[in-house]
């Protein structure tokens, strides 16, 4: 049976109600298609709908990707609860004797500082050119990013970087300086936890110790020091802007590299500063019309030697250093800067025509104390500390040993001995002029130097006396006993051969040279004073007296007549060796010992340059400066004068009998030699 459209309808909806009959709607007729815009406003609404929709789940991917992405770099980290401040490396400020400064030793190149310390206006040009959000951000700035995205979007006034002092100091901390956005993201994570962790004015005293600017300084302290030459308390508001415009680009801003550059930046720094109200226009109207310069390095020459010299020694009197401290040396800044000035003004002036390349000045006072150290022509070239280091034969200024070896066996300045040709075992050493003078006194020959009275005494009293000798005045380097060591063969240093030499100059007390009084840390608590010195006496006042007698010979008629210093008491003795490889002079008062050696680091010849020649002068001009102003004084030990004549009484001198030919001119005995007494210290110790 079929069935109607309405039976269909009707059993389609069996047990509901059926719907009732749609109706077309109704249009007025003065809103023609009002019905199409309502469905287009649906549409619209729809979508933008759709499009918030998807924006907002697109937002939450990002954050789980970011908050992922965080995760990630924040476990690369330490752990946040272990996480601490690196500690600094050590500084080690060398100061001379009169407290200023002649350099600092350590990675960083000068200690800590405080914002207690320095200007008000120091720190503040830094948050002006850096960060001038520094005291309102959290560690990260999103304004300061903005605004670095849209400058560097419009490509005005160059690139900029959105990092804040704290992400600076994160970096500097903790990082490496690759460019990654890695970095970036821990960078930001750490600047967070320090903002957590500290008070703003310790990150930005932390920020102040730690940033580089060039030229191996670290810190503002070391930066000041090092392109100032004063300290970061000291500084004017010209050289602040100056420091804080650098650490953009440390080495393309440095004001000795280029001051231009460096100037027009720390322009900006001042600009900056007077517009967020750091400094008063008319500071900044100063600091404009008188820039900050960079300063002539101090320390970039010779004190670089003596600064050397006290960190080879400083472990040895405190151990491994923990934290910054303070070396208060011997050293005379004055003394030192002539010292270096006669020397290289010297080798200027003649270096190249005499074939001479390298020098060496050390100066000290008799008890030991350097007041100058000069370990080369030119630091920034070579810095091998020839004062402390480098092993010469001492030519002819060995002589003395033996002469003192003689006289404490019984001889006196007044003994004869026969100038004369000699042969020991085929050896035939020869005066300089290579004429002899027939029988002389020891005090002639020491005076001028003879070469074959020397060796004479030298086999009277046998080398191993004389190596005794010598080790008892202090010398330390390995020495030869045998006949050629009375014309200096075996090498010293010349630091050593000015100790010894001190012993004559300040009456016969031994000498331990030193260049550190005192060691103290930041705080003042002090970690080690210099107190006493050497082992007491180790020359007789007889043979003393009559040592500086011959000494002061030496000066007055002998190879040092042409430098002897008016009014004083003075002793010297000059040194050659063969073929003219090294050139000395060593000489004292009673408040200076000064060694001068000439030479070439290869051993190579000079031309004819003798001890008493372009050495000597160097010696007279130095000791001529150095005792402007001082009161003209008598060696410790006296000058002996003389003994009256007897008739030698025949009693050998240790090594044999004098020569049959002087024994009757050998009876000027002033004195009797002392009985044996037990050995002191040194002597135990070197087998005296």
């Amino acid at each position: 049976m079929r069935l109607s459209a309405d039976d269909r309808s009707s059993r389609s909806y069996r047990g509901t109600a059926k719907p009732a009959p749609r109706e077309e709607p109704r249009r007025n007729k003065s809103t023609k298609g009002g019905g199409g815009g309502r469905r287009r406003g649906r549409r619209r609404r729809s979508l933008l709908g759709m499009l918030a929709y998807w924006m907002l789940v697109l937002g939450v991917w990002c954050a789980i990707g970011l908050g992922g992405l965080i995760a990630y770099h924040a476990a690369q980290l330490p752990p946040i609860n272990q996480l601490t401040v690196p500690k600094r490396p050590p500084n080690i400020a060398i100061l001379a004797a009169d407290g200023s400064l002649l350099a600092n030793r350590g990675e960083t190149g000068g200690r800590t500082i405080t914002i207690g310390e320095v200007p008000p206006y120091l720190p503040k040009a830094f948050v002006a050119i850096e960060d001038k959000r520094f005291y309102e951000h959290f560690g990260i700035d999103p304004i300061g990013i903005t605004r670095a995205v849209v400058t560097n979007l419009r490509g005005r006034g160059g690139m900029q970087g959105g990092s804040t002092l704290t992400q600076q100091l994160a970096k500097n901390l903790f990082l490496t300086q690759e460019r990654t956005a890695s970095r970036k993201i821990q960078e930001a994570i750490l600047a967070l936890w320090l903002e957590q962790t500290y008070s703003k004015d310790q990150i930005l005293e932390l920020y102040l110790n730690r940033v580089y600017f060039g030229s191996g300084a670290y810190g503002v302290e070391a930066a000041a020091q090092r392109y100032f030459n004063k300290s970061a308390r000291s500084v004017t508001i010209a050289e602040a802007a100056m420091l804080a415009g650098l650490v953009q680009a440390p080495s393309r801003l440095a004001p000795n590299r280029n001051p231009e550059l460096a100037e027009a930046r720390a322009k900006l720094v001042i600009a900056a500063m007077a517009e967020q109200g750091f400094i008063s226009q008319a500071s900044a109207k100063t600091a404009l019309v008188a820039p900050a310069e960079a300063a002539e390095r101090v320390g970039a020459g010779s004190v670089n030697y003596a600064a050397d010299y006290v960190m080879d020694v400083l472990d040895d009197f405190i151990g491994a250093v923990e934290g910054d401290v303070t070396v208060l040396t011997t050293i005379d800044t004055k003394l030192q800067s002539s010292a270096e000035t006669i020397l290289v003004d010297s080798l200027a002036a003649q270096g190249a025509k005499q074939g001479i390349s390298q020098g060496a000045v050390v100066s000290m006072a008799p008890d030991g104390a350097l007041r100058a150290l000069i370990g080369g022509r030119d630091y920034t070239k070579s810095q091998f500390n020839r004062a402390t280091a480098a092993k010469r034969q001492p030519g002819s200024s060995f002589k003395p040993f033996v002469y003192l070896t003689a006289i404490e066996r019984g001889l006196t300045p007044d003994t004869i001995r026969d100038d004369s040709p000699v042969s020991i075992k085929g050896w035939q050493p020869e005066n300089n002029t290579r004429t002899y003078r027939g029988p002389i006194t020891l005090q002639t020959a020491f005076a001028h130097s003879i070469n074959t009275i020397a060796v004479k005494l030298n086999q009277e009293v046998t080398p191993k006396e004389v190596v005794r000798t010598a080790q008892r005045l202090g010398i330390t380097s390995a020495l030869q006993a045998n006949p050629s060591l009375a014309l200096g063969t075996s090498e010293v240093t010349p630091i050593e051969l000015t100790s010894a030499y001190a012993t004559f100059a300040n009456g016969g007390q031994s000498v331990l040279p030193y260049v550190i009084r005192e060691v103290k840390t930041t705080t003042g608590k002090v970690l080690y004073a210099r107190k006493g010195n050497g082992f007491g006496l180790v020359i007789q006042p007889q043979p003393l007296s009559m040592m500086d007698a011959m000494f002061h010979e030496t000066m007055t008629s002998g190879t040092g007549s042409k430098v002897n210093l008016a009014g004083w008491e003075v002793g010297g003795k000059s040194g050659t060796t063969q073929d003219f490889r090294d050139a000395w002079f060593v000489g004292f008062t009673s408040k200076l010992v000064t060694a001068v050696w000439l030479g070439n680091d290869d051993n190579s010849a000079m031309k004819r340059v003798y001890g008493s020649g372009l050495p000597a002068e160097i010696w007279g001009k130095y000791m001529k400066t150095a005792h402007v102003g001082m009161q003209p004084s008598p060696l410790p030990g006296g000058l002996w004068h003389g003994a009256p004549r007897s008739i030698f009484d025949g009693a050998p001198v240790a090594g044999g009998q004098p020569p049959a030919s002087t024994q009757t001119a050998d009876s000027d005995r002033a004195w009797v030699p002392p009985a044996p007494q037990e050995r002191n210290f040194l002597e135990r110790l070197f087998g005296g």
